[in-house]
């Protein structure tokens, strides 16, 4: 693939990927803090539907040779420490490094502070990498492929994946609806005041 097409096909994948979180409202600082308070789960659903497409997708891409697999390598205590303080960072922010640009398009201007911190934050690792790879940070058990650990071919590995997803999406959808979900005022910690503004007003007998 040369480098225009590459160029090309990235574009029209982001523009695919942005009109879809936004529309899945995914973007949105409550929903993704309603998400890391476990009172709303529309992002694990939709996150999970990215990943079971990713797998259709790329079991079929590999399958018909189009595209390579490129594991990154294993590295367990890094993934571990580095997916607790992304973790904190999106609870703290309302946003991930995805959902960061979609905020910032539609109108979220604390979002811009979220981006200069994670830019900041990555050019302070660029420096920082040596230093981490001299450490126990960096040991690993190298690139490891889980279809390749149990001896299946990738692309069934990956279709198998994508069918367990879809069955785990199914039941979170029929014990969450995301129409009750989209519903609710699921910015962070607001269910008392919630309540409170959807409670009736009793009006005082009159004397």
């Amino acid at each position: 693939m040369s480098l225009s097409i590459a160029i090309i096909v990235g574009i029209l994948m982001g523009t695919v990927f942005g009109f879809a979180l936004e529309k899945s409202r995914v973007f949105e600082p409550g929903i993704i803090v309603g998400q890391m308070q476990l009172r709303n789960f529309i992002m694990l659903k939709v996150f999970l539907t990215a990943v079971a497409t990713g797998a259709v997708v790329l079991a079929a891409l590999n399958g018909f040779g189009i595209v390579k697999l490129q594991p990154k390598a294993a590295l367990y205590a890094a993934d571990i420490i580095g997916g607790l303080i992304l973790g904190v960072g999106i609870a703290l922010a309302g946003a991930c490094p995805g959902t960061t640009l979609a905020q910032i398009g539609a109108g979220y201007r604390d979002a811009l502070f979220t981006l200069a911190g994670g830019l900041v934050g990555a050019v302070a690792f660029s420096y920082a990498q040596p230093w981490f790879n001299s450490t126990l940070l960096a040991n690993g058990d190298g690139k490891i492929i889980f279809s390749d650990l149990i001896g299946i071919p990738y692309w069934t590995g990956a279709l198998g994946l994508a069918a367990v997803l879809i069955v785990v999406i199914a039941l979170l959808e029929r014990w969450r609806p995301w129409r009750d979900e989209m519903g609710h005022d699921v910015d962070g910690d607001m269910g008392a005041v919630a309540s409170n503004r959807t409670s009736p007003v009793r009006m005082a007998p009159a004397e």
